[in-house]
């Protein structure tokens, strides 16, 4: 397929069905958050059982086969890679809601992270080859409403089905669309030429630890995937905890979280994380150190709002406080992807992005969900049921240290992207 084949149109649907993909591939991960609750009580688990199965047990296999999968990617088809990833994510999610016991529960939640690791790094490098650098925070940013617009389905759907149908039939519903899409996209995806909004010819991809290398030796790099490590893990923890947070601290259905969660995270998190990439593609065009400063800024900020509202005394104040924070908790995401794929090459895009995935999601997976759970049972014989606001209020220090990070990889990323573009 040649270049002039993407016209903006095409471009535009390209972008539209990556994010509906990667919708299905948010609603299917997180909609075992909104159902933890019925969960624990069913099966009689733990808060530590449950970080397990929204984290560590889904983390390892999502992160560590996602490399694997972005080698490929980089050198075979995008589509059928991102095809066969939806299908076996929709399958396994399915499978979830078929489970008796907490060891096949576990074991499915597995199989989704699987199946969820080959949708991302490819659609990344896709979407960074439609567009030239300084327009890629918003495409990405657009990308990226994937992640609100899933929860909002995985909240709002959720919340409603299990509290009328129970939590397995949730999960089953919730795993049809998938299906669906992967026809959609066999039928009309298109993989576009890698490198085809950059200059100059494109080499072939090069060997895993040459792409590590080369991330790893670039200052500002080594900031942006310290930083976006440490922010990821508040931001699953979070997720994978407020349902439960206002179920039992403050008393609320399934339902009404489900519903008050989908607005805030979906509608107000959809407006916030855009913003993050309009604004950082228009201030980044002035001083590209703005796509790294405006992360920072905004974590920072941020902050204060969440510990305010995790500690609140009732759930109404616990809301107020916590709409900024729902707001811009996926703020990084168009800016951090925009110069990722800015400071390396078109030929490593794939694994570029996987390598990212990986040492954000096994850590901020792996470690998110799985110590707020490990918290909250320790401090749960001192602060009963607020054990869990507690540990959630802890976590948010993580994000001000990776906050920090985004602020110091401002100060190198223009000649690190000048030097890139050199090389």
């Amino acid at each position: 397929m040649t270049q002039t084949t993407f016209t903006r149109g095409l471009k535009a649907y390209t972008v539209g069905l990556l994010t509906l993909i990667y919708t299905a591939n948010y609603v299917d991960r997180q909609i075992v958050a909104i159902l933890l609750e019925a969960i624990k009580t069913d099966l009689q688990l733990s808060d530590t059982q449950l970080g397990m199965l929204t984290g560590l047990a889904f983390g390892i296999f999502y992160a560590t086969l996602g490399i694997p999968i972005a080698y490929l990617a980089d050198r075979l088809s995008r589509k059928k890679i991102i095809i066969a990833s939806l299908t076996l994510f929709s399958l396994m999610t399915y499978a979830c809601g078929l489970a008796q016991n907490y060891l096949q529960l576990l074991l499915a939640r597995i199989g989704v992270g699987v199946g969820e690791a080959g949708t991302s790094p490819p659609s990344h490098a896709m979407i960074a080859d439609m567009y030239a650098p300084s327009d890629r925070a918003t495409p990405l940013a657009v990308f990226a409403l994937g992640i609100n617009i899933g929860l909002f389905v995985a909240f709002i759907a959720g919340g409603w089905i299990a509290d009328n149908y129970g939590w397995r039939t949730a999960i089953q519903i919730i795993a049809l669309p998938g299906f669906l899409l992967a026809i959609i996209a066999w039928f009309t995806l298109k993989d576009p030429p890698r490198g085809m909004s950059d200059e100059g010819d494109t080499a072939s991809a090069p060997p895993l630890m040459v792409t590590i290398k080369y991330m790893w030796q670039t200052p500002s790099m080594r900031q942006l995937l310290i930083g976006s490590t440490l922010i990821i893990i508040v931001g699953y923890g979070a997720v994978a905890w407020l349902p439960s947070y206002f179920i039992r601290v403050h008393g609320m259905t399934a339902t009404q979280v489900g519903t008050i969660l989908a607005l805030m995270i979906g509608f107000g998190g959809a407006i916030g994380t855009t913003m993050g990439g309009i604004i950082a593609d228009r201030m980044g065009k002035k001083d590209v150190r703005w796509n790294m400063w405006l992360v920072g800024i905004v974590g920072i900020v941020a902050a204060p709002f969440s510990v305010m509202g995790y500690l609140a005394p009732t759930g109404t104040v616990a809301l107020l406080w916590l709409i900024v924070p729902t707001m811009v908790g996926a703020f990084y995401f168009g800016p951090t992807l925009a110069m990722l794929h800015t400071l390396v090459k078109p030929e490593m895009r794939s694994l570029a992005s996987a390598i990212l995935l990986f040492i954000n999601n096994i850590f901020g997976l792996g470690i998110g969900p799985l110590s707020v759970g490990i918290m909250s049972d320790a401090l749960a014989p001192a602060y009963g049921t607020r054990s869990l606001g507690i540990a959630l209020a802890l976590i948010v220090m993580i994000g001000i240290w990776g906050s920090i990070h985004y602020l110091l990889a401002g100060r190198s990323i223009g000649r690190d992207i000048a030097a890139a573009h050199i090389a």
